[in-house]
């Protein structure tokens, strides 16, 4: 199934996405079926793009202490943040944004993001992984965090 395929069966016949409920892969042999929610592929993408060196998944900055400061709030999942996916019966694709530490190479940590999340998905769930799409939405400046963290008020 080509990649425009997989995104067709993700929108639906109507190309809504707004609308749809978690979709699942369902793999099915003789001795049983096995389904896999959306979410756990969009996880393992996002934790097997953590493992490179050097990366963070979703929004850094103002936004991203935001949004974090709400998900410890509410409980939410944050491991699946900043990853979409779109899958189909047998093939899936990934579109990631990541923040990259200042200085590295973001070529090289590119690459190594793709080949992590495509050994692990194959691996994990046995889907064939047609493309990883990143996309570097900023940059992370260790010693600026330091100095930006909100000091507990007391009194």
């Amino acid at each position: 199934m080509a990649t425009e395929e997989i995104r067709a069966r993700a929108q639906g016949p109507r190309g809504d996405t707004t609308a749809m409920q978690p979709r699942a892969t369902e793999l099915v042999t003789e001795q049983g079926k096995t389904t896999i929610a959306d979410v756990v592929v969009s996880k393992i993408a996002s934790i097997a793009a953590r493992e490179a060196r050097r990366t963070r998944t979703g929004d850094a900055g103002v936004g991203g202490a935001v949004a974090g400061l709400a998900q410890r709030v509410t409980g939410a999942d944050t491991r699946s943040q900043g990853v979409n996916v779109e899958v189909g019966e047998r093939e899936a694709a990934i579109d990631l944004r990541l923040t990259v530490d200042y200085g590295v190479s973001i070529p090289q940590v590119a690459e190594a993001v793709r080949r992590n999340i495509m050994s692990r998905l194959e691996a994990m769930t046995g889907l064939i992984v047609k493309e990883v799409n990143i996309d570097v939405t900023d940059l992370y400046f260790p010693e600026e965090a330091q100095t930006q963290q909100i000091e507990p008020r007391v009194g």
